[in-house]
């Protein structure tokens, strides 16, 4: 195992449920789900009656090809192989635990609200595995630019998110397909430039 998966860098989710008196009616009211009008796949206009549901949530398509598509594309993806969308939260929450007691590195995180960070890092790593839901966050050179971070403080994360792939049995070819996604946006993380060793 090579320290350079948890390079992928930092992830922590904490859910917090809250209930009231009004909850149980509320959530027999609540709404239908919305179905996507554009087609994830084409880009044009979905049609309702061509969906498929994953993890879910229903997914819309403009035509049987596309459905097709997505559904090869989901069964193939990393995202898919490691157990989605219950399985990477799951990594993350545990993650973090490690990342938040690492004396190199959890001076990183002293200010920082861990809910949100979760979360954001929850759907960055499902948008890399491939998961069905594209990262509209920001880019990994400017959501770290200004946190000074060097390769030491890399391969800490890096050596954890292994460690924690470990625990949880996940098999070395999915690690290294990890790693080899976490080595990609590492000069983003680092501020260094793009083509730099």
């Amino acid at each position: 195992m090579t320290p350079t998966l948890l390079r992928l860098s930092t992830v922590c989710l904490a859910i917090a449920l809250s209930g009231s008196i009004g909850w149980a009616e509320e959530a027999a009211k609540a709404p239908a789900a919305e179905i996507n009008t554009v087609c994830p796949i084409s880009g044009k206009p979905a049609d309702p009656k061509v969906t498929v549901v994953y993890e879910g949530k229903t997914y819309a398509f403009a035509d049987e090809a596309s459905r097709t598509k997505f559904n090869e594309a989901r069964e193939n993806s990393l995202y898919h192989k490691l157990g989605g969308q219950a399985a990477i939260s799951a990594v993350v929450d545990a993650f973090y635990v490690k990342v938040l007691a690492d004396v190199r590195i959890k001076h990183h995180f002293a200010d920082i609200n861990m809910a949100k960070q979760g979360n954001r890092q929850k759907a960055f790593l499902s948008a890399a595995f491939g998961g069905p839901v594209a990262w509209t966050g920001k880019d990994m050179r400017k959501a770290h630019i200004d946190l000074k971070l060097t390769e030491a403080d890399f391969n800490a994360v890096a050596e954890n998110l292994v460690k924690t792939l470990q625990d949880f049995k996940v098999k070395q070819e999915l690690i290294d397909q990890v790693v080899a996604i976490a080595m990609s946006v590492k000069n983003d993380v680092l501020n260094k430039p793009k083509d730099a060793k």
